[in-house]
């Protein structure tokens, strides 16, 4: 599913992929930037809990956004496909200034929101400027091609990864969460060596990825961000290796970004700062 036209004479909404795990109380500089880019006080966020199965868990963010000053936080409650044709959440959608989806399992979200009058308002209304975050399976969701599940360790392999369709707000980038804490190079790169279109992107958690219009990024946050590049891939051994075993990769440039460091798509470079 590819992104949404771009709406003429306006710039399309940040995409903000979070690792999972931010920081919510004592310095939440990426929920704060969030805010701030969505409008301030003034913002309307539409909140999605959808991908997790605690109950709590989009009321617990509609608290934070308010004590963040948000008067206007809601929680659109979608635990069926059915809610996701609610004329009141479109309607509520319509007005926002920025959604944010919650972490979980993204299968959830896939399977409940995709294809759905939800999805499809939320990607035009990013193409119109509104502004998507989301948190580990919320961030791994946003994407065309989605990570829905896979093995750990650092060396690729076929069937390390299970991929699915995400929800389609940029087809240039696959996204994966936790990513150092839960040792994910290994599916990323498989991910990436199925096509080698895309960039990979691997947040840890508590960092995120401010991703402009035009889909230039910044880091935000206390870890880091590996930026996998294979655009230049030369050579790839993943038609020829069988279940289980390593895969040859030759070519592939990776970058470890930090707080202020920023990746350009459009030409493919990396910056410290």
């Amino acid at each position: 599913m590819s992104p949404s036209n771009h709406v003429a004479n306006t710039a399309r909404g940040y995409i903000i992929p979070i690792g999972g795990a931010e920081e919510k109380l004592h310095n939440p500089e990426i929920l704060d930037r969030f805010v701030a880019v969505c409008g301030g006080k003034s913002a309307r966020i539409s909140i999605i809990p959808t991908a997790s199965e605690l109950k709590n868990t989009g009321r617990n963010y509609e608290k934070l956004f308010r004590k963040f000053g948000v008067k206007h936080a809601r929680v659109l409650q979608m635990i069926t496909r059915e809610d996701c044709h609610s004329e009141e959440f479109l309607e509520y959608i319509d007005r926002s200034d920025g959604v944010f989806m919650t972490g979980g399992n993204q299968l959830r979200l896939s399977t409940t929101l995709g294809g759905t009058p939800v999805a499809q308002k939320i990607r035009r209304r990013n193409a119109a400027g509104m502004h998507v975050a989301g948190t580990s399976a919320g961030a791994a969701f946003m994407p065309e091609h989605m990570i829905a599940g896979g093995d750990e360790g650092s060396t690729p392999s076929p069937g390390m990864v299970t991929m699915a369709p995400g929800l389609g707000l940029t087809n240039n980038f696959i996204i994966d969460q936790h990513f150092r804490q839960r040792d994910r190079l290994g599916r990323l790169l498989t991910a990436l060596a199925y096509n080698p279109f895309a960039i990979g992107i691997g947040l840890d958690e508590d960092t995120a990825a401010f991703i402009r219009p035009g889909d230039d990024l910044e880091v935000v946050g206390s870890g880091g961000i590996t930026i996998i590049d294979p655009t230049h891939l030369t050579h790839s051994s993943m038609d020829r290796a069988r279940r289980g075993e390593p895969v040859s990769l030759l070519g592939i440039k990776l970058h470890i970004l930090v707080a202020g460091g920023r990746f350009e798509i459009a030409s493919r470079e990396a910056y410290a700062e």
